[in-house]
């Protein structure tokens, strides 16, 4: 399979390692990326880059491949899909997909112009198989019907400096940690819930972050776990005193359209990280972590145990718990075979209009009520006469 890269960044090359160990075959014969923070990874697992262009339209006029990758960064999102999707090309995109409501709008009316199918999306979660089976679980009954979830996702000190110094500090580039870091979780839960959120209230800010805490203020000077992750693009060696805009932790509140609530919490200074979850229903309860491994799942009239899942990541190399490799078989098999994917753009771009709402609320302290949003997002996606067309994709 060949590919073509815009934007190769750490995390394609990354990727370019994963799916060349799933197709032998993978070949990346051109990229675009004035400072290839991902070339490093690439060439210490003998994967040629390819031919370097300038621009990515130079690209796309001078090779011939089956895929075109991309990992720029967020707010380049939508100008890269749309040079892809007006080339009639197959395109991988990077999450979050894009990074303001209103671009949300424009890559919706590009999918209607162009076809729903012919953009793919890195949520690498819906891949996981702890994902898997909680959609597994709940196809079988064994919850009911959903009421409420109560959710999160943390991470270390050492991985919330990196984003205190990367160019994703910067909301402008990134659209803000909710966005770029949560937009996964998010569309986990969109998925179990089968509605769209319609209520959304939020608050949070930066508190461990700030030049207060700094560890030199207690006679700390080893400051290693705090630049252990390299930064790329826009780099900078400032943690608690950072220009960047983004936040450190922040709480949501969200009722969906079917009048399931969840409440979500992100922190980005936890020792002890998980990534948990606990979805409650009419007939069971389903309680999860994908960093801790596991899944249990309760009878709510007996309190039975009825599921006890452990999980393992495949190697010390893998990322996303395993899901990485189960996207790299099936982003190869849609290329290959047309083989239906477990997550689209749509579901994208729901969950990230989400997350996007979820800082509105926090910036405004207002509850954003979401219904003129979905109403102009249909319009953009289906055409305003095509009204019976608007039917959410789980």
């Amino acid at each position: 399979m060949k590919v073509a890269v815009i934007g190769l960044g750490f995390r394609l090359g990354y990727l370019g390692r994963v799916f060349r160990e799933i197709d032998p075959s993978f070949e990346i014969v051109g990229y675009v990326d004035p400072a290839p923070a991902g070339m490093a990874t690439l060439q210490e697992n003998g994967i040629s880059p390819g031919r370097v262009y300038e621009t990515p339209e130079a690209l796309l006029a001078g090779e011939t491949f089956d895929l075109l990758m991309i990992g720029s960064p967020n707010h380049m999102h939508l100008d890269h899909i749309r040079l892809g999707l007006e080339a009639g090309l197959t395109v991988f995109t990077e999450k979050p997909i894009v990074t303001t409501v209103e671009e949300s709008y424009a890559l919706a009316t590009l999918l209607n112009k162009y076809g729903h199918d012919q953009l793919l999306v890195g949520l690498v979660l819906r891949y996981s198989p702890l994902y898997r089976d909680l959609r597994k679980a709940q196809d079988e009954g064994l919850l009911g019907n959903i009421v409420s979830i109560e959710a999160s996702e943390h991470i270390q000190p050492y991985h919330g400096a990196f984003f205190m110094r990367d160019w994703r500090r910067y909301g402008h580039y990134a659209g803000g940690f909710m966005l770029e870091k949560c937009c996964h979780d998010l569309d986990l839960y969109n998925g179990v819930v089968g509605a769209r959120p319609r209520f959304v209230a939020s608050f949070g800010g930066r508190k461990s972050f700030t030049p207060e805490n700094s560890p030199e203020h207690d006679g700390i000077n080893d400051l290693e776990v705090y630049h252990r992750k390299p930064s790329g693009w826009q780099g900078s060696d400032k943690v608690f005193d950072s220009d960047g805009d983004i936040i450190d932790y922040q709480t949501a509140i969200v009722e969906y359209e079917n009048g399931v609530s969840m409440t979500f919490h992100t922190n980005l200074n936890v020792p002890d990280e998980f990534r948990r979850f606990c979805v409650i229903g009419s007939k069971g309860m389903a309680e999860g972590d994908f960093v801790r491994g596991f899944m249990d799942v309760h009878n709510a009239r007996t309190n039975e145990k009825v599921v006890a899942n452990t999980y393992q990541t495949p190697s010390a190399t893998s990322h996303h718990y395993g899901a990485d490799e189960q996207m790299a078989e099936d982003v190869i098999a849609f290329v290959k075979t047309g083989a239906k994917q477990p997550v689209s753009a749509i579901n994208a771009l729901e969950a990230g209009i989400l997350a996007l709402t979820m800082d509105e609320a926090r910036l405004t302290r207002k509850v954003v009520d979401l219904k003129p949003v979905w109403e102009k997002f249909d319009d953009c996606l289906h055409g305003p006469a095509d009204s019976s067309a608007r039917v959410r994709s789980a």
